[in-house]
């Protein structure tokens, strides 16, 4: 089965075993009736709190200690039971690992994607060293073409030549 990353275990809340999600994404979590971690498959059996700040509890994990024990580990969701993205919508994990290109010019590998308080950025690894942050904005991504794992990129628009 697929995973996408939904988010990280973080501190306990209360003494039932419930937990902070931190760098949750939203739309993985509000429907997920399972979650992986550490390739240990969980049922979800309390959801509180908002998008922005969830609270999860899951089944076996009834106080404290066991929230604690989990805490910094990453949440994964089944693709499968993902919500269907709309145009010019990408989950991370697909964009990781392309490669970018202005035209005909390569100029390295999506890292990961980053999410900035202004919009999502591709953290670029460049061929030759160092790195290049590509806002996801139409004027800076050309094109993103998942079959073909390529990415076009303008230079110029973010003061590269």
């Amino acid at each position: 089965m697929d995973w996408l990353h939904a988010g990280r275990v973080g501190r306990p809340h209360g003494l039932d075993g419930s937990f902070h999600v931190t760098r949750p994404n939203a739309p993985l979590l509000r429907e997920a009736a399972r979650v992986m971690i550490d390739d240990r498959e969980f049922e979800v059996t309390r959801r509180a709190g908002t998008d922005r700040s969830p609270i999860l509890r899951l089944a076996g994990h009834d106080d404290r200690t066991a929230a604690e024990a989990l805490r910094g580990k990453d949440l994964l969701v089944a693709r499968a039971g993902a919500p269907e993205l709309g145009p010019d919508e990408w989950w991370a994990e697909d964009l990781t690992g392309c490669l970018v290109s202005d035209g005909d010019r390569q100029i390295g590998v999506v890292r990961q994607l980053l999410e900035l308080p202004s919009c999502e950025v591709l953290e670029v690894e460049r061929a030759g060293g160092g790195e290049l942050l590509v806002p996801l904005v139409s004027d800076a991504v050309r094109q993103v073409d998942l079959d073909r794992r390529a990415i076009d990129v303008d230079l110029q628009f973010l003061g590269e030549e």
